[in-house]
């Protein structure tokens, strides 16, 4: 049972951060843990309700990250939460790789239904967002008798090998590993705040694109041996960059003229997390195959590869989970978008409509941000040295942050010099407000 004091909407903190009991769990954490793991800031969670977290020292934060985007209706939401145990005392695990239950088949129902286009389709469960995209590597490959892949520069997939080979975000993933998955090629993806000089955003998407034509198709990746093009409809980790219309125009028609596959990843931009189930249904785009995870089960760990269906049917055992599925996993992710069906596709439009509003005019009030972007709940915002440099300034992002974090909002940073803000989709106006006043004083400091 939570406290009464995380049911509050705005932070309290009450002791230096960390706290001492965080200290101590961080020092224990120092002995055991792998160094791998990245921790901007020194939160150490004891519970969280809505959008709020507490520590275990009893400090209380506004969390506008959703943890990094998955927890899509908040930190237990009731109705997860019910279906969660209700579903735990019926049936934990039984692998639907080898057997069937009931409600597997519904959630990829509902998944196909979703899913962008009046197209039929198929869907493959995993347990994360990079076996979503590891699942569908390997469906394009084997489907298309193609060997090579289009990704581009700021994309991130994922950490393992596969999806790390179409990783592009920060050399510190991808150092040490060795040869990744061979045949793999970068192109720019097209980040507008840094178009050369006279030139409209749109001619610089289009740009983008016929450089894949030009560049790679021409000297290192013959089309005809191209499986697919891997994007995300709003990029990440590279910054939460949102592309001009156009950017999908072409894309769309270059894949169709070669016959390559289109595979958008929509593991951070989707499930409602731009006012719109997913996010490339602003741009009107039907890719052949999506992915899907974080937000999808609200905390519980799920994805899903969903494809056309004639691309997906490859025979048994060609690509299989143990876990991927899990039936209490199933069961929070119908409650899920259950819930953002009903009610949050229409509050993540509403507030992030006031987010952007109110943020769009801080770089004439702030010298140091440059460009403010986004679409719903998924915005973000960078930090430069001035306006008509638009040098990067990530030390000044780190500093902001870490700001926040002393003030009782959790933010993250993303790309080089920016920030994201992706709070959970039951955020409320004024908690809104709340955040970007915290922000806002920190940036006048």
């Amino acid at each position: 049972m939570l406290s009464e004091a995380v049911r509050s909407d705005i932070p309290q903190i009450l002791t230096a951060l960390p706290g001492p009991l965080a200290q101590a769990i961080i020092h224990r954490d120092e002995q055991v843990l792998s160094t791998s793991y990245t921790r901007d800031y020194p939160l150490v969670v004891d519970f969280g309700e809505g959008a709020m977290i507490q520590d275990v020292d009893g400090n209380r934060f506004l969390d506008f990250n959703a943890g990094i985007a998955v927890c899509s209706t908040g930190h237990c939401h009731p109705k997860v939460v019910e279906a969660i145990q209700k579903q735990s005392a019926r049936l934990i695990h039984m692998s639907g790789t080898d057997f069937y239950y009931p409600n597997m088949v519904e959630l990829a129902e509902k998944l196909a239904s979703l899913a962008p286009g009046d197209v039929p389709r198929r869907v493959y469960f995993g347990n994360s967002g990079t076996e979503a995209v590891e699942s569908a590597l390997k469906l394009v490959r084997r489907q298309s008798g193609r060997d090579k892949i289009i990704a581009f520069h700021g994309a991130f997939h994922g950490r393992t090998m596969g999806s790390l080979s179409l990783t592009a975000s920060k050399a510190i993933q991808r150092r040490g590993f060795g040869n990744l998955v061979p045949g793999v090629f970068h192109a720019v993806y097209p980040d507008v705040y840094r178009r050369p000089a006279g030139m409209s955003a749109d001619d610089y998407a289009m740009q983008c694109v016929s450089n894949i034509e030009e560049q790679l198709f021409r000297a290192v990746a013959p089309p005809e041996e191209v499986a697919a093009i891997f994007v995300e409809a709003i990029q990440g980790e590279g910054g939460y960059l949102v592309p001009p219309q156009v950017f999908f125009d072409e894309l769309r028609e270059l894949a169709h003229r070669h016959g390559i596959l289109l595979v958008l990843d929509e593991v951070q931009s989707g499930m409602g997390r731009t006012g719109k189930m997913w996010a490339c249904d602003h741009f009107g785009v039907v890719p052949d195959v999506l992915t899907s995870a974080k937000g999808i089960a609200s905390g519980m760990p799920l994805s899903a590869m969903i494809a056309r269906k004639e691309l997906m049917n490859w025979p048994p055992g060609a690509h299989a989970s143990t876990f991927g599925g899990n039936p209490v996993a199933v069961a929070a992710a119908l409650a899920t978008i259950d819930l953002i069906e009903r009610e949050l596709l229409e509050n993540a439009r509403q507030v992030g409509d006031f987010l952007l509003g109110r943020m769009r005019d801080w770089p004439s009030r702030f010298a140091h941000v440059g460009d403010v972007r986004g679409l719903g709940l998924m915005i973000g915002f960078e930090l430069v040295h001035d306006q008509e440099s638009k040098k990067r300034w990530p030390e000044l992002r780190n500093r902001l942050v870490h700001q926040a974090f002393e003030r009782g909002l959790l933010i993250l940073g993303a790309g080089p010099n920016s920030i994201r803000l992706c709070p959970p989709l039951i955020v409320t106006r004024d908690q809104a407000d709340f955040a970007l006043s915290t922000l806002e004083e920190c940036l006048r400091q």
